[in-house]
């Protein structure tokens, strides 16, 4: 991997001082590899795995490209889960905020009337799952009739999911001048396909040296009856002692009751699968990324979008049936230069299946016997001790939002209130101009400004003395919804 930083991309000074505010220094092999291709407007399909820094290897130069002054889509990702389509949604407006780029996210269970309303507003990419995107399209509620990108993420789960018919389709009704970029995981004779059908003459990036191959995730196993897993994993925790850890289970009836098991144990714990509210499912995300706790049961569907460079360990309580499941549940670990373990339960079923995952993921899993007695005594002050003293972990952008406040307005659409309004407003302020004014939203009843560059207090200050189209408007700090 050569060392270049991102400067070398002579990217815009705006997306530049985003990335550097982000901690980005160093581009990863697969951004190293695809960002200049993307830049050039060619095809891509990279395989690429989980915590390679896929998103940015695609979003930077989706933001690059984006013509701010056009208010119709210009990009739409395609993401398997909701979940993922939030995190990707988030990483994006990051990447572009300081150019000011609005992204939308589009998904199931969320009010298709609110979604319709925010894509009749400037927005420049739509991330969203293949089902949700398609109803929008053919509704009319998303106009497709500028879009220019076409990204499909984690093509592999696409497959495995049965999205790929309705991935057809948008592709089908998407503008044929386009750019196109596929990425998978693993590249079967399946995604090669997907590859012929959806792009023209794409350039191939194999990322062969995987986070799960490299030095910095070991890979451990213990052989176990089913009944005998719930004491294993107690005396695993407790010998492990972990920071940050993923416990993997097959369905979402085993989460419930792992996540039981755990609060009975008093562990710092929390859980996440399916069938949980979307805004529960949501919170608890957000809460294990701070660090609000230790542990996280969760089944793979659900914890596909969950982004996080610190998570010390993978527990693989049932062995995944599907192998490319153990690449990305593995592959949660060991991430951003960090070590990082994957521990697996194996029941005697399962040898076979092992064999075939060690052969399929290129690496080795080392059985172990069970931590003994002594052992588990030996750990157990310090794992208590350790078990509920908080490390908040910092959010990929709070640097870059750090200068940047929110206001809401209590008027919007309803009192005939546009963007452009409040840019006027604000720029004639003394000491302000529209370099200072991010990323502006116009609800129904209320209005939502983003001040760059420090100078939030200020403005809120002078907006309460001001008005907007000749409107007197109430005016506050807003924070995240």
């Amino acid at each position: 991997m050569k060392n270049i930083s991102f400067k070398d991309f002579q990217l815009e000074e705006s997306i530049e001082r985003a990335l550097d505010s982000m901690g980005y220094k160093q581009p990863t092999e697969v951004q190293q590899k695809a960002i200049p291709l993307l830049l050039s407007n060619k095809d891509v399909i990279v395989k690429a795995s989980t915590g390679s820094g896929k998103t940015a290897a695609y979003g930077i130069p989706l933001c690059e490209h984006i013509d701010w002054l056009e208010n119709k889509p210009q990009a739409i990702v395609l993401t398997p889960t909701r979940e993922l389509a939030a995190q990707v949604k988030e990483d994006l407006i990051n990447i572009g905020r300081l150019k000011r780029i609005k992204a939308a996210a589009v998904y199931g269970k969320q009010p298709f009337a609110k979604q319709k309303l925010e894509l009749s507003q400037k927005c420049h990419i739509v991330v969203g799952t293949p089902g949700r995107v398609l109803d929008h399209i053919q509704k009319g509620t998303l106009s497709i009739e500028k879009i220019r990108y076409a990204v499909i993420d984690e093509a592999d789960e696409m497959l495995n999911m049965g999205f790929i018919d309705q991935v057809g389709e948008i592709m089908d009704a998407l503008p044929k001048q386009r750019v196109t970029m596929l990425f998978s995981a693993t590249f079967s004779d399946d995604i090669k396909q997907l590859g012929e059908t959806f792009l023209d003459s794409p350039e191939s990036i194999d990322i062969e040296d995987t986070p799960l191959a490299k030095p910095r995730i070991v890979h451990e196993g213990y052989l176990t009856e089913e009944e005998q897993k719930l004491t294993l994993l107690r005396d695993v925790t407790t010998v492990e002692g972990a920071d940050s850890c993923m416990i993997f289970c097959r369905t979402q009836e085993q989460v419930d009751r792992l996540f039981e098991k755990l609060a009975e144990w008093d562990y710092s714990c929390g859980k996440i699968h399916g069938g949980m509210y979307q805004e529960d499912r949501f919170d608890v995300m957000n809460q294990f990324k701070r660090g609000e706790f230790r542990y996280l049961a969760a089944t793979d569907v659900a914890a596909r979008g969950i982004d996080i460079e610190e998570i010390s360990h993978v527990i693989n309580y049932d062995f995944p049936h599907e192998k490319e499941a153990y690449v990305h549940r593995a592959g949660r670990t060991g991430r951003a230069g960090k070590m990082g373990k994957a521990i697996s339960f194996i029941t005697p079923h399962e040898r076979d299946l092992l064999a075939e995952t060690q052969e399929y993921a290129g690496v080795s899993v080392l059985i172990k016997k069970a931590p003994e007695k002594e052992e588990v005594e030996a750990a157990r002050d310090s794992f208590e001790r350790n078990m509920f003293e908080t490390e908040w972990k910092k959010d990929k952008g709070a640097e870059l939002n750090h200068d940047i406040m929110k206001l809401f307005f209590n008027g919007g659409k309803k009192k005939k209130l546009r963007a452009v309004d409040f840019v006027g407003t604000i720029a004639k302020l003394d000491g302000v101009n529209a370099e200072d004014i991010g990323i502006i939203t116009i609800e129904d009843q209320a209005s939502f400004v983003e001040i760059l560059n420090g100078k939030g207090p200020y403005v809120l200050q002078a907006m309460k003395k001001t008005t907007v189209k000749g409107k007197r408007l109430k005016v506050y700090e807003a924070f995240d919804r």
